[in-house]
C-alpha cells in the first residue's frame, strides 16, 4: 500500500497533466508498476494516463522501450543512461506527452562494487523537451526504496507538466 502523501501527489499530478492537456506514460523497473498503480487507483485517472510498461528484465526494456543492447551492457540496467532511454522509448511506443522512468537496486540482494541497494534513476521526458534523469540512493528496506522512486517520479513528472 502506498502512503497517503503519495496518492496525493498522484492525484495533484494528474489534475496538472489534464489541465495542461498532457498525456503520461510509465516505464518501470524496481518499482514493477507500482507508479502506475499509484497514479491508476486515483478516478479518472484514464484522462491522462495512456498506459504502463513494466521492464524488469533487460529484454523488456529493449523490446518494449527500444533501449540498445550495447547501453544495457555497456552501462549497466541500472544507470542513467537506461532510465533517459526508458523514459524516450516511452514517448515514442506510447504516443504520450509525458513520460516517466525508473531503474534500480530495491534490494535486499543484487548490489554490485559502486552499485548499492537503494541505487535508483528516475527519468522523465516531455515530448519536444529535455529529458532529465536523478540519482538516488534511497535508505531501507525494498519497500522503502521502492515508495521513495514512485514518490520521486510522481514529482519530476510534476516538475515537466
Amino acid at each position: 500500500m502506498l502512503p497517503q502523501a503519495t496518492l496525493d501527489a498522484a492525484r495533484d499530478l494528474l489534475a496538472l497533466l489534464e489541465t495542461h492537456g498532457l498525456t503520461l506514460a510509465t516505464a518501470e523497473s524496481c518499482t514493477g508498476g507500482l507508479i502506475a498503480a499509484a497514479l491508476t487507483a486515483i478516478p479518472g485517472s484514464s484522462a491522462v494516463v495512456t498506459r504502463g510498461f513494466v521492464t524488469y528484465s533487460n529484454e523488456a526494456k529493449r523490446d518494449m522501450l527500444g533501449v540498445p543492447w550495447d547501453v544495457l551492457e555497456g552501462y549497466g540496467a541500472v544507470s542513467e543512461s537506461v532510465a533517459r532511454r526508458m523514459a524516450e522509448g516511452a514517448l515514442a511506443a506510447s504516443g504520450a506527452d509525458v513520460a516517466v522512468s525508473c531503474t534500480g537496486i530495491a534490494g535486499p540482494g543484487g548490489a554490485t562494487p559502486g552499485k548499492p541497494v537503494g541505487l535508483v534513476f528516475v527519468g522523465a521526458a516531455r515530448r519536444g523537451g529535455a529529458t532529465q534523469v536523478l540519482r538516488r540512493v534511497y535508505p531501507g528496506d525494498r519497500t522503502a526504496v521502492r515508495a521513495a522512486t514512485v514518490a520521486e517520479a510522481l514529482a519530476l513528472a510534476r516538475a515537466l507538466a
